[in-house]
């Protein structure tokens, strides 16, 4: 079928003046479609209903469905290539997990480099690890801890929810400061770590907050301290570790990414909406239950804090010799 020669000079003219319109112009039309938010690990746990959070959130304001769609699998890094290898065009975004900042010394031969390939959209907010011990264990600080530790030379067991995971390298970081010798036994999981820590096969496990709150609260395990700078609200007699340890500083974080050379327009837009999303009290409560702090910045500080994190951390993971599984 062959167009007449009028209609096809009319399309070819509308398709000349597309490229020149405006950049702001199609950016504000964004989103037009629904949006894809991929979870590099499984459902259930903070990371996936923080993502729900947000996805909630962002379509109330934007008026289109952000999709959550859970890719987990080797360490986060299937959900990180699967968007890496996406179309550069603000429909497909990554949840980033701050496994990423370990990911990028512990995996040699990745299909990507995660600073040159994804670029940072928005920090979500960040939640403390606990440092919480059996109930068995004679230490009701951190100092009585360290105190028992080093009293017993490697025969204090620390659980983590696997080689590289926040939990096993912060505290693999409090080892190192405090001159502590702990066997690190490393579990599928951040679920069955705590049970065995319940369970008294291990005594010491530094846990994202999420997931021991309620055995804390329960008094099933006992909280000595927690990570980050200052107290959570949702332990807030719980003392930070750095009240004893000065300068010690872990936590877990989540963000949002994209393709790298996504239109900055678009960057820029989906910013904006994130951060003002983490204004509203609402969600903020819903974050405090979990024991997650709203952490707005623009994309280029996100950018900064994700290479500062990755220097901390691979010095933390060469010094400490670790290897992923």
């Amino acid at each position: 079928m062959k167009f007449p020669r009028r209609r096809f000079l009319h399309l070819a003219a509308r398709a000349a003046v597309l490229p020149a319109l405006p950049r702001f112009a199609w950016a504000q039309a964004y989103p037009a479609r629904p949006v894809t938010i991929v979870v590099p690990v499984p459902p259930g746990g903070a990371l996936d209903i923080i993502a729900r959070l947000l996805g909630r959130a962002l379509s109330e304001r934007l008026g289109q469905q952000f999709i959550i769609e859970n890719k987990p699998g080797a360490g986060t890094n299937l959900g990180v290539e699967t968007v890496v290898r996406a179309p550069a065009d603000g429909y497909t975004l990554l949840l980033i997990p701050s496994s990423v900042t370990a990911n990028a010394t512990l995996y040699t031969k990745l299909n990507f480099d995660f600073v040159r390939d994804i670029a940072p959209i928005a920090m979500i907010s960040s939640l403390p690890l606990v440092m919480e011990v059996n109930l068995s264990v004679p230490a009701r600080t951190v100092l009585e801890f360290i105190a028992w530790a080093k009293a017993n030379p490697g025969k204090v067991s620390m659980a983590s929810g696997g080689t590289g995971s926040t939990s096993h390298i912060g505290g693999e970081l409090f080892k190192m400061v405090t001159g502590i010798d702990m066997v690190h036994v490393p579990y599928h999981g951040g679920a069955p770590a705590l049970t065995d820590l319940m369970g008294g096969q291990v005594q010491l496990y530094f846990s994202p907050l999420p997931e021991s709150l309620a055995a804390i609260t329960a008094g099933q395990v006992r909280a000595l301290a927690v990570s980050t700078a200052t107290r959570s609200a949702a332990l807030p007699d719980v003392p930070t570790v750095s009240e004893s340890v000065p300068g010690f500083e872990a936590s877990t974080w989540q963000g949002i990414g994209a393709p790298k050379n996504t239109p900055a327009e678009i960057v820029a837009r989906l910013n904006t909406e994130i951060n003002t999303a983490l204004a509203d009290p609402k969600l903020q409560a819903r974050l405090a239950d979990l024991g997650s702090v709203p952490m707005p910045m623009s994309p280029l500080e996100f950018e900064k804090y994700i290479v500062d994190e990755i220097a901390k951390w691979a010095k933390v993971i060469h010094e400490a010799g670790i290897k992923a599984e």
